[in-house]
């Protein structure tokens, strides 16, 4: 895993676990590593498909925000399609529109509901909320390299930092995890977003400082390691360590050009004229 994995938009060879993911398959040996034992049920993490803001590269963190556009409508179906014969027990989106329309179509192969969760939502880009400009994704972009470097306690002007966001979002993953860990074989989707994503699950397997790039409705892939199940109640009953089966590259996703998607980790391209 190089940092280039973030600037081109690509994770190694696309291949994570046993790399079947990358045909188009997910999780039972299909998505993901399903030949190791794991310790409970698999956390598959789903950022929502495209937007207007997506493309036009707007930072559009704060809910409801926008819908998605054809494109994501399609790209929704597809993801539904490459999850239709995982052993999916529970889907759940964030409150933003966008993830709760990705996660329809998953829910719907499985004749499952979609249940809206708080505090899985984007990352709170305060001042730079709903800008369009280079500039704007430069700074948010160089703050975003400053967490990757370890400085997580450092805010965005005006929005959360990435100990913030990773302060919300994981309690409720490891919740969500405790309260279906009675289906050990089963995976429970998350559809959530691009920086939520990256940040939360870059801490669930401690490894804060590569970052990667998480495309529209990619999957990251997460299991509880064997053996290594916390019983402390500090942890809730949480996994103590988990094992990255599957990330996704924008190529899996069939994202052709990822370059100033921020939100999702890409790095913001040089501005000729500067």
């Amino acid at each position: 895993m190089s940092d280039g994995s973030v600037g081109d938009g690509t994770a190694g060879n696309g291949s994570v676990g046993n790399g079947s993911m990358g045909n188009g398959s997910v999780g039972n040996g299909s998505v993901g590593n399903g030949s190791v034992p794991a310790a409970g049920p698999r956390l598959l993490l789903v950022r929502h498909g495209q937007t207007e803001a997506n493309i036009t590269r707007a930072l559009d963190s704060r809910p409801p925000g926008h819908p998605l556009n054809a494109l994501g409508r399609e790209q929704a179906e597809r993801v539904a399609d490459r999850l239709a014969s995982e052993p999916i027990t529970v889907v759940y989106a964030s409150v933003a529109p966008r993830a709760q329309q990705t996660a329809a179509p998953i829910a719907a192969r499985h004749g499952l509901p979609v249940h809206v969760i708080d505090d899985v939502q984007e990352i709170f880009c305060g001042d730079y909320e709903g800008r369009a400009d280079h500039q704007a994704r430069k700074r948010f972009d160089e703050v975003y390299r400053r967490w990757v470097a370890g400085e997580l306690e450092l805010r965005m002007p005006g929005g959360e930092s990435a100990a913030e966001v990773r302060g919300r979002v994981l309690p409720v993953l490891n919740g969500l995890w405790q309260r279906h860990a009675d289906r050990p074989n089963g995976m429970i989707v998350v559809v959530s977003h691009g920086a939520a994503i990256q940040l939360s699950a870059r801490a669930m397997i401690g490894d804060y400082r590569i970052p990667r790039y998480v495309p529209n409705t990619g999957l990251v892939l997460l299991a509880p390691t064997e053996g290594l199940v916390s019983t402390a109640p500090t942890q809730g009953g949480a996994p103590s360590e988990w094992r990255l089966e599957r990330w996704d590259t924008a190529q899996d996703a069939g994202v052709p050009d990822p370059r100033g998607d921020v939100t999702g980790g890409a790095h913001e391209p040089p501005d000729p004229a500067e």
